[in-house]
């Protein structure tokens, strides 16, 4: 009977705890986002590591490009890096030396201090799941690829790079630019998922899609302790990213984050379920007619200083700013108020494969609790 009783006072108290108590031991229907529950509910995903690319959403799409019998699988077992001639176990080596479809995992825990950027060729999947991996200093530029996914990597204290040769794709040595010290930077790049990532403490942006860069989904990131943290667009005069169609969906942005979360230029934007915890200027901001929909986000607003989520860039020579620039179902807390502008309502139009459900904002703390690289660990664990 005293067994009985400890039983019930037990079951009792968990039930009081919620399901936040359990997450990653008995998960519950609702404890995962969309994305996550695609995959996060297999405990044998360690040796089904390329049933996530079936589980993207928003405008990457599904990532099934990247996996297939195809692919070669290849695993990080050296943390140094030499950017000219990479040695075999390490990250550059696979990223740059692997011809073909490559899908990128980790032996074990490793901080990696790149000497020189990376450049990310097309087809390659590095996911970190399974290993804490730090990347930091040179990091990473996707230039002119395609079907890339970046996962569940911690990549901060980006520098400035000078210009120089370093081993790019395909095992070409390639002449660079000055890199500005992005964590990770797109150019003119399509069909890239950015997903599980914790990014912050750069010397420039920590995402970056430019040069006519289209079909991106960026998921499930944590961005904190940054000022301009997230740009889309590359500059007033670059009319190319007017095609630009970017998703950004169940990420955490804050603490400390300032502004660019994100700011848009030209193109679109699908803004939603994100959190947002407080900002210095403005949370999202837009120049040059781009089209932003803000949906169901959550906005806590700081306890001093701007209240005001939009920042709308006004050219005082063309009078051009920002066109649509729409709330829906957004919660606002701590004060916070949307400036809405534009006069048409501003829609995705996903397809069959994009298409992902829009939950509350109000569940928007429990659906990125979770936003950041996970800790994913051995043989029959939840992720």
């Amino acid at each position: 009977m005293a067994s009985k009783m400890v039983y019930i006072a037990i079951f009792s108290i968990l039930l009081a705890m919620g399901p936040e108590s359990c997450l990653g031991k008995r998960p519950g229907r609702a404890a995962f986002n969309s994305i996550d529950g695609c995959w996060r509910r297999n405990p044998n995903w360690l040796n089904n590591r390329e049933d996530i690319a079936k589980c993207s959403a928003g405008f990457a799409g599904k990532m099934t490009n990247n996996i297939g019998e195809d692919v070669k699988k290849y695993v990080v077992t050296d943390p140094t890096d030499n950017p000219t001639s990479p040695k075999l176990g390490t990250l550059r080596y696979g990223v740059t030396m692997i011809p073909g479809k490559v899908w990128i995992s980790f032996q074990k825990d490793m901080f990696i201090k790149l000497e020189r950027t990376l450049l990310v060729g097309n087809y390659t999947t590095i996911d970190g799941r399974g290993a804490v991996v730090h990347i930091t200093n040179g990091c990473l530029l996707l230039y002119q690829v395609t079907n890339v996914i970046i996962h569940g990597l911690r990549i901060h204290h980006c520098r400035t790079q000078p210009a120089g040769p370093v081993m790019g794709p395909g095992a070409k040595l390639m002449p660079i630019s000055q890199m500005d010290g992005d964590a990770i930077r797109l150019l003119g790049s399509t069909k890239v998922w950015i997903d599980h990532n914790t990014l912050y403490r750069s010397e420039d942006g920590l995402i970056d899609v430019t040069l006519g860069s289209t079909n991106i989904t960026i998921s499930n990131n944590w961005f904190r302790d940054h000022d301009k943290v997230m740009l889309l667009g590359h500059d007033d005069d670059y009319n190319d990213d007017k095609n630009m169609k970017v998703t950004v969906v169940y990420n955490r942005f804050g603490p400390n984050c300032n502004q660019r979360m994100p700011r848009v230029r030209h193109g679109y934007a699908h803004v939603a379920n994100n959190l947002y915890l407080g900002w210095e200027i403005y949370a999202i901001g837009g120049s040059m007619n781009p089209s932003v929909k803000s949906q169901s986000n959550l906005f806590v607003a700081p306890k001093t200083g701007s209240k005001e989520i939009i920042m709308s860039i006004i050219d005082k020579k063309t009078g051009k700013g920002l066109s649509n620039f729409k709330s829906v179902g957004d919660v606002l807390e701590n004060g916070a108020s949307f400036k809405e502008t534009g006069s048409g309502y501003v829609k995705p139009n996903y397809n069959k494969e994009e298409k992902f459900p829009v939950e509350s904002g109000n569940s928007v703390r429990k659906l990125t609790r979770s936003a950041g690289a996970l800790r994913c660990r051995g043989r029959g664990s939840i992720c």
